[in-house]
């Protein structure tokens, strides 16, 4: 057995100190603390760490500074930021720049020890890489990383398959073209800032692109009236969750993503459809979806009105929280700024939404 790794927590609060560097030793990690960049930087001239834990924002500086010394001294050492909800955007950034990964403050210690263990295993695996070159003992490992990185293949080639699906999806619908991906991209956000596992978010992510993939089988005439729909139109219109449900739970890969697009027009109180589910007998899925989707729809234009603000759709989703949105879902949505969202419809369309400065004005969540 090797030697137990050398781990730096970096941040200016003594407690926080202390809590993180009790519940690591308690795993048989050997911890060094540091209560500034500072600090941080002549323990790493001096030593070498496994791991770096750092706070994103502190009194003399943020852990970018910290981020950046170390792609340089140390580039094999895993940077995990630790973050409150509110500078979730900086730490994104962080990532961009090759932080591993980051904690959303408050977090669980099962969480923390999680995080570290992956963090670890990801260090572990740079290095052997790095001496597969030299050794040819290695090449047994090396095909073991060949075959899990044909099933990452695999599983890739299957959501390329689901792109195509809904790229022809916005073809058809033109009226909300790059809606899926831009929903997709919320969803992952909100479920990824309530704590739901990566694998779970995988999920999610599929369903919320594929929700409208009943539609294919509603007739054009529907689907692109500019109009009011009728009685009957607004009937056969809302077939398009169970015609969903229908073309996906049948595959093995999307059957728990069909849950997600079966209920994705329910509401919280149980005035949706198709079923009329209520609270959580909507899979959380769906009920994350249902937030990311109004947030869409309200900030895109559409032929009867032009786009709002992200300012006014946050006033129509606290607005119907209880009603259409689980409560729990809208307090989450509400402690990220919106300057995310900003960002990720950015990376999505290329250019800055020019309703990001708009004032707040009443609008109403869509229907269809």
């Amino acid at each position: 057995m090797g030697s137990p790794a050398r781990i730096l927590i970096v941040d200016d609060e003594p407690h926080v100190r202390a809590m993180l560097g009790a519940t690591l030793e308690r795993q048989n990690y050997v911890t060094v603390l540091a209560g500034s960049n500072s600090e941080a930087f002549e323990l790493i001239d001096r030593q070498h760490f496994d791991l770096v834990l750092t706070d994103m924002v502190m009194r003399d500086g943020n852990g970018i500074g910290l981020l950046e010394r170390l792609h340089i001294d140390q580039p094999q050492t895993p940077v995990v930021m630790v973050t409150a909800i509110q500078d979730i955007s900086v730490a994104i950034t962080a990532m961009r720049k090759g932080a591993y990964d980051y904690l959303l403050k408050p977090f669980e210690r099962d969480q923390l020890l999680t995080t570290v263990r992956r963090a670890l295993d990801h260090r572990k695996t740079l290095r052997e890489n790095e001496s597969y070159q030299q050794n040819l003992e290695q090449i047994v490992q090396a095909r073991t990383e060949l075959l899990h990185q044909a099933i990452v293949d695999l599983e890739r080639s299957y959501d390329i398959t689901l792109e195509a699906l809904g790229d022809a999806l916005d073809l058809k619908d033109s009226e909300t073209e790059g809606h899926s991906k831009r929903v997709t991209a919320y969803t992952i956000a909100l479920a990824r800032a309530m704590g739901i596992g990566s694998d779970a978010i995988k999920v999610i992510a599929r369903g919320a692109f594929l929700h409208d993939i009943g539609k294919m089988a509603i007739p054009d005439a529907i689907l692109r009236k500019p109009g009011k729909l009728t009685l009957a139109e607004q009937t056969l219109m809302r077939e398009h969750c169970e015609r969903g449900y229908n073309i996906l739970h049948k595959i093995p890969f999307l059957n728990e993503a069909a849950e997600i697009v079966y209920a994705h027009q329910e509401h919280y109180d149980g005035s949706g459809y198709p079923r009329g589910l209520r609270g959580n007998a909507i899979p959380i899925g769906a009920r994350i979806f249902a937030i990311a989707d109004t947030l869409d729809a309200i900030t895109s234009d559409r032929p009867y009105r032009g786009a709002k603000s992200f300012d006014v759709a946050r006033l129509e989703i606290l607005r119907c929280s209880g009603t259409q949105f689980d409560p729990s879902v809208v307090e989450v949505f509400l402690k990220i700024p919106n300057e995310l969202w900003v960002e990720l419809r950015t990376e999505i369309t290329g250019t800055t939404p020019a309703f990001a400065d708009l004032n707040a004005a009443q609008v109403t969540a869509p229907s269809r």
